[in-house]
């Protein structure tokens, strides 16, 4: 993106080259910085190694200065010395089962020298040696087994240990001879052996070692088992993680029975931080496991061992062919919002990677892109092939200020005399806002007139405008058009879209919504308006319970489509017009006094004497407690009735207040058979002869003859209310 110094247009003055030349600006007037490389140290690479520290990779130092979101491509070289000096340790499982191989080591010292002065007149070699933990259930810990742990008859067998330290690395080919023809066999209990803690004192001890600060690093190690890692030390109780520390005295590892196994993570970083490459020189049953180790480990090879190690030194020569042949950039400490692509520039490369670029010749070039995402404080990675002291160190800012030559002047023209003009934008004198400084604020506060150009707090004028005076003044879009509204908030650009059209071709987009032509509907006005598809049998639409959109029923709360005529969910009708009924067909309850007016919603009802066997019929309690049959049916709309009443109801309560206070005479004087022939079984509902039932079998029985039969037992027990 790019900008403007000057007023070209009131309108974003953010956007590309092309989009502000056809706005109307000058190429004078945009602003685009360009991305700025400087390369601060670009020492020439050495050919042949003289004791001086050689130059593999160039350049060594350079310094970025980008914009956000634009990459710069820099190049970068590397060529191997000739006669780089390279430091080899031979690093050997000596448990029981590699006696055999021992033996031929000792014999192969004066090939592996030949070997290395092959490759280069500086190498050095040294020795080590691991077993496992001196503790069960990797080593019997019986007290003679530890001195020994080797069979009976073995007579030449050293005590159990970890890792020992043999021989720093030395071009002393006879010292070489010596050391290790004073090495013997050992032993442990299971399979898998400390390896990795081998190693990880071997990266870890510089010091001891003695790696050299300018050498090709390498670790031989030979074994014919795999390797204990990270957890199995819990086997021994042993909990304390490994401190990827070196914990070497009088040659051997000290912490070897205290701390865990390292885990591969750990060994791989240590490796890499230490720019130090193994070769896994393994026999042919274990060859699949350090397979899948190696893919974990950078910069490592696995060769196979024949059965007594003879080949062991063609082996480490062909790793360190396929080694030092290939090349491989990448980077250390990246910041979080720096992207890096390595493309390699050379035959046989690999594809360009955004972790790692990768050569197979010695003389190789890499066109490496950064790209910072955002704007950043200056900071700094490393570049670095892997395996390789030499690093290119990059420190990358970001341009993130516009650079303009604007004139120092607090009384621009464009500033309407009240301002600096600053990269095309005016930095108005105090008392005085605006775009172009042409609004004196006197005594107003200046918060307050920007919080009128804000809507419920948000963005000034939505982020679409400039606040002038508290007014939003809003900006063109890039169609042209402009923004308009009190706070900018509308465009008519971004309305839904049907079959890919605004507003489905059928209507015009305002202010974000569609205003549909006229016979079309729907938030796209995808429909043509028609209710075909609404109406019901009786040719009303949607039964009144919801409305007819783009021919389908969009239905009120609990109504189900299609046509909205059932309700889940909704209350029982028989339950709420239960009050209503009782006042509209025989005067009583609470709503006697107003019926009318509270019972609106049934506006016809109609007193029978009988109800179909095949009509569904409500039956509810009334406020006296005696029991009502009706009929509802339901209208259109939501809350609207008809009602059959079953009028039987009505002639007994009558009778029953009539007789009402004679029953309860003749209840206190017992006489039961002078009730009877009253015939008034109403009466029977009462609380007191309700209670006085449960006492009298015959009297029960004779109210159960008369009574509706869903709400007397004519059975012992207690009778049903």
């Amino acid at each position: 993106m790019n900008t403007v110094v000057s007023s070209c247009f009131t309108a974003v003055r953010c956007d590309t080259r092309a989009q502000l030349i056809a706005r109307g600006c000058s190429e004078g007037e945009i602003v685009s910085p360009k991305n700025n490389e400087t390369v601060v140290k670009d020492n020439p690479l050495s050919v042949t190694f003289e004791q001086q520290e050689p130059v593999q990779l160039r350049p060594q130092e350079i310094k970025l200065k980008v914009r956000p979101g634009l990459p710069t491509t820099f190049s970068v070289s590397f060529r191997r010395v000739e006669g780089y000096p390279v430091d080899l340790y031979y690093l050997m499982d000596l448990s029981y089962s590699m006696a055999d191989d021992l033996q031929n080591v000792k014999e192969l010292g004066q090939d592996l020298f030949a070997a290395l002065k092959g490759i280069t007149e500086h190498g050095q070699i040294g020795f080590g040696s691991f077993v496992d933990k001196t503790v069960l259930p990797f080593t019997n810990t019986n007290k003679e087994k530890l001195q020994k742990p080797c069979d009976n008859d073995e007579h030449q067998c050293q005590p159990a240990f970890g890792y020992r330290h043999v021989l720093s690395l030395t071009s002393k080919e006879a010292e070489f001879r010596t050391k290790v023809s004073q090495q013997y066999i050992s032993g442990n209990l299971d399979s898998p052996e400390g390896s990795l803690d081998a190693m990880m004192q071997a990266a870890v001890c510089g010091d001891k070692i003695g790696w050299r600060n300018s050498s090709t690093r390498l670790i031989v190690l030979t074994t014919d088992a795999g390797f204990h890692m990270a957890g199995d030390g819990k086997l021994a109780s042993i909990l304390e993680p490994n401190d990827e520390q070196c914990h070497l005295e009088n040659q051997l590892y000290v912490k070897s029975n205290e701390m865990d196994y390292p885990s591969v993570g750990q060994l791989a970083t240590q490796l890499e931080r230490n720019n130090i490459q193994p070769i896994f020189a393994v026999t042919k049953e274990v060859e699949r496991v350090y397979t899948q180790l190696k893919k974990m480990i950078p910069k490592s090879e696995v060769g196979v061992l024949s059965a007594d190690s003879r080949n062991v030194v063609d082996l480490i020569e062909s790793a360190y062919r396929r080694l030092s042949s290939k090349v491989t950039l990448t980077h250390d400490n990246l910041p979080e919002n720096v992207r890096v692509t390595y493309k390699p520039i050379c035959k046989h490369g690999g594809p360009a990677g955004d972790t790692e670029g990768v050569c197979d010749n010695v003389a190789i070039y890499f066109n490496v892109t950064v790209t910072a995402d955002e704007c950043m404080k200056e900071t700094a990675f490393i570049i670095r092939p892997r395996g390789i002291k030499d690093t290119l160190k990059v420190t990358i800012s970001t341009i993130c200020e516009c650079q303009c030559n604007d004139p120092v002047d607090n009384s621009h023209p464009y500033c309407n005399g009240t301002g600096q003009v600053i990269c095309g934008t005016c930095r108005c004198n105090p008392g005085f806002v605006g775009q172009t400084c042409g609004c004196s604020i006197g005594d107003r506060d200046e918060r307050a007139l920007k919080a009128s150009c804000q809507r419920d707090g948000g963005t000034i004028c939505e982020g679409r405008g400039d606040c002038v005076c508290g007014r939003c003044v809003c900006h063109a879009m890039p169609g042209g058009a402009n923004y308009y509204g009190e706070y900018c908030e509308c465009d008519d650009e971004h309305c839904e879209k049907y079959q890919n059209q605004l507003c489905g071709g059928n209507g015009k987009c305002r202010c974000g919504e569609c205003k549909c032509n006229a016979g079309y509907e729907g938030s796209a006005c995808q429909c043509k308006k028609s209710d075909e598809q609404c109406r019901t049998d009786d040719n009303t639409v949607c039964f009144g319970r919801g409305v007819c959109k783009c021919n389908q029923c969009e239905c009120n709360d609990g109504y189900q489509p299609p046509y909205c005529e059932t309700c889940i969910g909704c209350p029982d009708s028989c339950q709420t017009k239960r009050k209503c009924i009782e006042c509209l067909g025989f005067g009583t309850g609470p709503f006697a006094k107003n019926c009318t007016e509270a019972c609106k919603s049934i506006f016809t009802h109609n007193m029978v004497s009988s109800f179909p066997q095949t009509k569904k019929t409500c039956q509810q309690k009334d406020s006296e407690g005696c029991w009502m049959r009706f009929k509802l049916e339901q209208q259109l709309g939501v809350d609207n009735y008809t009602a059959e009443i079953l009028e039987s109801r009505g002639e007994l309560m009558k009778k029953y207040r009539r007789n009402a206070k004679y029953c309860t005479s003749l209840l206190q004087k017992k006489i039961y058979e002078q009730m009877v022939s009253l015939s008034i079984f109403c009466c029977c509902r009462m609380s007191r002869v309700a209670k006085h039932l449960r006492h009298n079998w015959w009297l029960h029985r004779w109210c159960g003859s008369h009574w509706p039969p869903d709400t007397v037992t004519h059975q012992r027990p207690d009778l049903h209310e």
